[in-house]
């Protein structure tokens, strides 16, 4: 029968592409904006006039959830419907999938908009979402798995071109990390506690974080940049054996790199070495795929010059290979001591952000805009504009922070000739760098300006579409069966070469794996295979071996108010400005006290080690300051630290604390082996939270304070910053209760 006679006839489903295509850019002006607001109140406290959802700390995880899930996630979805259905000659599994992944995605993205803001959040950075939103994500991230593995069954091209293996390696690597790092214990509709604590959970947030950077913002992007990069710039890849390295290379090595987040921390050290050994591995693969990409240009660079989608994949595919050397560059411990908690790290997140996955789906939208509305691009000239006010912006943006975080480390390490700290008091140094705060406004001001351009440069192109789109039809012949023959396991002899020369060269000919390249399943379950089996290898050990965590007897658990003004903590975002880990470094333990042990952490779900600070940390702040600081400085910080640029919080001295509902978080944290008392557990923790309230409304009012305030969230709040890092400074229980160490001494003693 004729190849003709046996064609099958298709299209492709553009609709879904189109809407991905415009949620890219809508929420990506919104996640901008959010980052611009977010800058400005950072220099002007002022600016949340007074409301709790207008924060810092409610804020900041709303702009990057918009960064990363709405703006960065369409575009992924864009990009994959469409090159998906290219590659593999087939339309998507379901037309219905794909409606239900759109519409679902957009849902999740609104119900986060709604929460963060209102203080509804798990505080893990990048997993804030609270467990109903959780579920949903994973529903709909199975629905867009099983469209796109679905399609893959139903392909006509029999081989999977590189862009359908980072695809892969994001669909399966992206659920494995949602599932295991959101395990928690619901204490309300939306309140929930996860199921690690202290070490075994920052281990785990850090294996998500940093890897949800590696399998949503690089492997997708990766599969965006193979497919597109060449399309524009109208050259086939560089070097199919180094996409090849890349690919796998990536995906071992990337999923060990999380703990080198944790340097210094209570961390075990061999997991935080280990977690750097592979981070710096990780030059070798993300250079690889920079090389590859930019080779991809070679014959066509005079192009780049004229065509503003080749500006921006270039500039993209730069940024690139500047935040992959720096990654490894910050996971040095020496480098890392610096740098850690300062802007530095926020310097090298927006410069990915922004330069890497910005101008990336930027390029991809600028190139697709005339192929999905059928019409020219309205404006080149004003591509142009916004890729060069975008470039500039970047760069204003990503300076000013670098030398601030520089400044900010410095300052922190510094000593006088006397050997005291040459900054004692925290605040200095935000007064330092608040003029480079003002240049990162200014240059996120010039980022959302080219966002605008681009939305207007869309719709306008948009605005010129013919009243019906064409639905080409295509045509391929079914798949069939493989009639080839697959290279044999055994490498045969040779007779002229050393056989190990023999076998190197088969191996780098790659012939192996063109095999797995028309066995989908193969290829899928090999890259599980890599992800699981190297994240067991340090998820095993941090939570089996016991000395990892020595237990500290002094350290018992929060009582029901202090747990409730530590939720309340969680839900203002406190995190978001201050670290909870005095590391073992000499300047730290001279400007906070004793350095932080493990074993203080046992009952903390969720760890609250922080990422970043703005303010001071505050593990040990317990018992420095009397409870009316604390009143005066939440009402008004600069009224006790001249120059701060914390927000007020008056709303948490007129709120009432919702006492009843502390009952059911005292049994969420027993359920996950918390040991509170009998009485607490028996329905009294809200009798009890009311009985320490009394006493420090009493104590606040003896200071100096108002009265009535007893039944206030304040109250709470003060009870769990009073508490914190005191543990260690209690007497053993031995020591407290002599009974204790009578009644476990054997009878006739030792």
């Amino acid at each position: 029968m004729p190849m003709s006679a046996r064609a099958e006839k298709f299209t492709y489903d553009d609709a879904i592409v189109r809407k991905f295509a415009f949620a890219t850019i809508i929420w990506g002006l919104v996640a901008t904006l959010a980052g611009l607001w977010v800058a400005l109140i950072m220099v002007v406290p002022a600016l949340s006039f007074g409301q709790p959802w207008l924060t810092f700390g409610r804020l900041r995880p709303l702009h990057t959830n918009a960064a990363i899930f709405a703006f960065a996630g369409n575009a992924v979805f864009a990009a994959v419907y469409y090159s998906t259905q290219r590659l593999l000659k087939t339309r998507m599994f379901s037309d219905g999938l794909s409606k239900f992944h759109f519409w679902g995605w957009q849902a999740i993205i609104v119900a986060a908009a709604i929460t963060l803001p209102l203080g509804i959040t798990q505080s893990k950075e990048y997993a804030e979402l609270e467990w109903p939103i959780d579920i949903a994500i994973a529903v709909v991230w199975v629905a867009f798995a099983i469209n796109f593995f679905g399609a893959i069954a139903k392909r006509r091209e029999r081989h999977l071109y590189v862009a359908i293996w980072f695809y892969i390696a994001t669909v399966i690597t992206v659920a494995i990390l949602h599932i295991f790092n959101n395990l928690v214990v619901p204490a309300g509709l939306f309140k929930s506690y996860p199921i690690y604590a202290g070490v075994q959970d920052a281990f785990m947030q850090w294996w998500y974080g940093h890897n949800a950077v590696a399998f949503f913002l690089t492997t997708p992007f990766l599969g965006l940049m193979y497919y597109f990069l060449p399309k524009a710039a109208g050259r086939p890849v560089f070097s199919y054996r180094l996409s090849i390295l890349h690919f796998w290379s990536l995906v071992f090595l990337y999923i060990w790199a999380g703990p080198h987040h944790l340097h210094y921390t209570a961390l075990p050290e061999w997991a935080s070495t280990l977690g750097m050994l592979f981070s710096v591995m990780l030059w070798m693969p993300s250079w690889g795929g920079m090389i590859n990409g930019l080779l991809t240009l070679r014959g066509a660079w005079n192009r780049v010059s004229q065509d503003p989608v080749l500006k921006f994949f270039v500039v993209g595919i730069t940024f690139y290979g500047m935040a992959t050397f720096e990654g490894p560059l910050l996971s040095i411990k020496s480098v890392n001591a610096l740098s850690h908690y300062t802007d530095w790290t926020i310097a090298h997140v927006h410069s990915g952000a922004l330069g890497w996955n910005g101008f990336m789906t930027f390029g991809m939208l600028y190139w697709l805009a005339p192929k999905l509305f059928q019409t020219q691009l309205w404006s080149k000239k004003l591509a142009e504009i916004h890729f060069w006010i975008g470039t500039l912006g970047i760069l204003f943006y990503i300076v000013a922070i670098y030398a601030a975080g520089v400044t900010q480390g410095l300052m922190w390490r510094a000593f006088d000739e006397t050997g005291r700290l040459a900054y004692p008091d925290f605040v200095e140094t935000v007064v330092r760098i608040i003029p480079m705060y003002w240049v990162r406004v200014f240059g996120g001001s010039l980022f959302v300006a080219g966002v605008v351009l681009c939305l207007v440069n869309l719709l306008m192109t948009w605005k010129h579409r013919p009243k019906t789109y064409e639905e080409p039809v295509h045509e391929a012949p079914p798949l069939g069966a493989y009639a080839g023959t697959d290279p044999k396991p055994t490498v045969p002899a040779h007779p002229t070469m050393v056989s190990f020369a023999y076998q190197l060269r088969y191996f780098i000919d790659a012939a192996w794996h063109r095999v797995w390249e028309r066995r989908p399943l193969k290829l899928s379950v090999w890259v599980a295979v890599s992800v699981v089996v190297a994240s067991l290898f340090e998820i095993i050990p941090t939570f089996l071996i016991r000395s990892n965590v020595p237990t500290i007897s002094t350290v018992e658990p929060y009582t029901p108010l202090e747990l409730a003004g530590r939720d309340i903590y969680v839900a203002e975002g406190c995190y978001n400005c201050h670290s909870q880990m005095v590391r073992p470094i000499r300047s730290e333990t001279e400007r906070y006290g004793e350095y932080s042990k493990p074993g203080e952490f046992v009952y903390d779900h969720p760890f609250q080690w922080g990422s970043r600070r703005i303010g001071p940390d505050l593990h040990r702040v317990g018992g420095k300051y009397p409870h009316l600081w604390h009143l005066r400085h939440m009402d008004d910080p600069a009224s006790t630290t001249q120059g701060s640029l914390m927000p007020p919080y008056p709303w948490l001295a007129q709120t009432e604390l919702d006492f009843a509902s502390i009952q059911p978080r005292v049994d969420a944290m027993a359920m996950l082996g918390v040991p509170y008392g009998k009485d607490v557990l028996a329905g009294q923790a809200e009798q009890t939270a009311r009985a320490q309230a009394s006493q420090i409304a009493t104590e606040l009012q003896q200071q100096g304070g108002p009265a009535g305030l007893e039944s206030k969230q304040i109250i709470a709040l003060i009870a769990y910053l009073q508490r914190l890092g005191t543990d260690i400074k209690r007497a053993p229980p031995a020591e407290r209760n002599p009974e204790l160490t009578a009644q476990s001494q054997p009878a006739g003693g030792q």
